[in-house]
């Protein structure tokens, strides 16, 4: 339950900002056609992946165990359907954790961002087709490189549809690198810590998960993607697609390492894809990605206010639109200052020898940047964002020789605790700063002792009500999420399953074949590796190449092979057979046996070969050792 300290915390909230403006319930309703109250997504084996309904409990005023600013922000984003936001483009909103945005082409519709999955995108695409017609896709765009924003296009889709009737797929320089970058090579420790951040395995009620700031929350279902047929790589890059005017703007190492946001002039409408949205946005995301360049962020937001300064109506790939020239340049440049701010005032703090933990706990935004909702910390917050900034400059050591090769949790955890006297009296030390309120001091005890023993059933449960506390207070839906996920973790013990690799299988399809090898040279496992030397070809029949994986000094290497090449072993197979073996959905024994696949040479070097690569599960812990 919240504590008295917790009560307070957010009775302050409440009187520091207008919580009771209406205008941005009002813009989230704008212009909608139609929404459907019995909305709920299944997968093909009946598991609920989307499912409004069960947020139906965010009604009225926010109850004490949660943030009244976060609290509002959770109620804007359960408002779902099929809008229009002017004359030719419409989105569906609230089928997922992004907007599918609908423009209206001369023969057909353009669509951007078919949302995370399969199953999200085409629930919204048949909300679509009922109120506005069954017309043909003749064009897609992706703005960014983030699954939420492609992985559902073949919801709408597929990718023999798009190729038979060449259906043009735009996105920024550099799209499927990053997207192979992002969720097949660091995949399974963002999957796992995604879990955290999204509140993956929280229950939807006032004490567990409310929001993830930028939208409810992802699903997760089949996920896809088509390669493009066009790319944007410089500004303004102007496009006429299926009728349409479009000025595209290249924004790469923004909010994604692969980015555009866009104008239609005949429209004077302005998408400013994830570059912009009603929340501080992540320099760095809690899931763990690539830090931000804030200063890069900002500059497209200035430049997009000099190129599109005429725009009269705004839309985002997350949240709702804004309408009307005065306030849409407000908007953005405020947001533009916001990363600005962030940046400028962390990096004159660093330069005074700040380390990173005093920037985040000095950096306080002036009152013009941290009054408007859209800017305040619903999914980044300015205490981690400054901490991102430090990171891209001077990276993760703050200079201090003790903390250049500090111990490991456990062992550190372990010398605290008997340094303090032990367990118990950590334990009374504990309970008396958590009834004065301190909660983040008392994790800090307490995360020592969980490490040094973490069968202390007493010390997990107060760490648990602790970070339950923080999680109350938190206006980051995030940082909430992850706060409650570690207390449900201390309870309950990391999940009995990791994340399904084999969802992947249609973004393996398309991705390069030294993209495949990549991620397969990060899951050598080094130890078992070191001094042996073994160099397998593996052919792919169906697409006439062949490439040489070359194992020595533990680390796996990958070229083109050639008429010279030389090899213990070679594998003959087609490209989606490798795909099964690859996602655990074929094995190379049972395979061999079928006939399927091809061995030249020694079949023992490819087991050899093969077993020394982890099959990482996702499911380690992290709020213990």
């Amino acid at each position: 339950m919240p504590t008295e300290a917790t009560i307070a915390a957010n009775k302050k909230v409440l009187k520091e900002l207008p919580i009771d403006d209406r205008q941005d319930f009002d813009d989230a309703q704008r212009g909608l056609i139609a929404s459907d109250p019995d909305l709920r997504v299944e997968n093909a084996r009946g598991i609920v992946l989307w499912n409004p309904s069960s947020y139906a409990f965010e009604k009225g005023e926010a109850p004490a165990s949660v943030n009244p600013s976060l609290w509002r922000q959770a109620k804007l984003n359960n408002i779902h359907g099929l809008f229009q936001v002017t004359e030719g483009i419409y989105q569906v909103r609230g089928y997922d954790l992004a907007n599918m945005t609908i423009i209206a082409g001369q023969t057909g519709w353009i669509i951007v961002d078919p949302l995370t999955t399969q199953e999200t995108a085409a629930a919204a695409i048949d909300l679509a087709r009922k109120h506005l017609g069954n017309n043909p896709i003749t064009a897609i765009i992706f703005t960014h490189s983030h699954i939420d924003h492609f992985g559902g296009v073949a919801g709408i889709i597929s990718a023999e549809e798009a190729e038979r009737k060449n259906v043009r797929v735009i996105a920024p320089y550099g799209f499927m690198e990053e997207v192979t970058s992002e969720n097949i090579i660091a995949g399974t420790a963002m999957g796992r810590r995604s879990m955290y951040m999204y509140g993956n395995r929280l229950p939807r009620s006032e004490r567990g998960h409310v929001d993830s700031g930028l939208g409810k929350c992802p699903a997760f279902g089949s996920f896809g993607i088509l390669k493009p047929t066009e790319i944007v790589d410089h500004t303004p890059q102007e496009m006429m697609i299926d009728g349409i005017r479009f000025i595209f703007q290249h924004a790469p190492q923004s909010e994604a390492p692969a980015e555009l946001t866009f104008y239609l002039p005949d429209f004077k409408t302005f998408c400013g894809a994830e570059v912009l949205s009603a929340t501080m946005h992540n320099l760095y995301t809690l899931r763990g990605t690539k830090v931000r360049d804030a200063l890069k962020w900002s500059s497209y937001i200035d430049e997009a206010i000099e190129l599109f300064g005429d725009a009269d109506v705004y839309f985002g790939t997350h949240h709702w639109p804004l309408w009307g020239n005065e306030r849409i340049q407000e908007f953005l440049k405020k947001q533009r200052d916001l990363y600005k701010y962030i940046h400028d005032q962390t990096v004159r703090l660093f330069n005074e020898g700040y380390t990173p933990l005093e920037i985040a706990d000095r950096i306080k935004l002036p009152e013009s940047l941290r009054k408007p909702f859209y800017n305040r910390g619903y999914y980044g917050t300015l205490r981690h964002n400054a901490r991102a900034v430090y990171q891209a400059y001077l990276g993760w050591y703050d200079g201090n020789p003790a903390n250049l090769d500090p111990l490991p949790p456990r062992e550190a955890g372990t010398r605290y605790v008997e340094l303090m006297g032990g367990a118990e009296a950590v334990l009374v030390q504990a309970q008396r700063f958590f009834d004065h309120g301190e909660y983040r001091w008392v994790a800090e005890l307490l995360n020592h002792l969980v490490f040094a023993e973490p069968e202390n059933a007493g010390a997990k449960e107060m760490l648990a009500r602790t970070y339950d506390q923080l999680g109350y207070q938190a206006e980051s839906a995030v940082w909430r999420d992850v706060y409650l996920s570690g207390a449900y973790e201390l309870r309950n013990g990391a999940p009995d399953k990791g994340g399904d690799f084999s969802r992947f299988r249609n973004i393996l399809k398309q991705t390069s074949i030294p993209h495949f090898f990549d991620s397969m040279a990060v899951r050598l496992n080094a130890l078992e590796a070191e001094g042996k030397r073994i160099t397998v070809i593996i052919s792919f029949t169906d697409r006439d190449q062949s490439y040489e994986l070359a194992l020595e000094n533990a680390v796996l290497h990958h070229r083109k092979s050639g008429p010279d090449s030389r090899a213990d072993a070679t594998l003959r197979l087609t490209h989606d057979l490798f795909i099964r073996m690859l996602t655990g959905q074929a094995d190379l024994k049972t395979t061999f046996s079928s006939g399927d696949l091809e061995i030249e040479g020694d079949p023992a070097e490819f087991a050899r070969f093969f077993s020394l690569f982890d099959r990482p599960s996702g499911r380690f812990n992290i709020v213990t050792p």
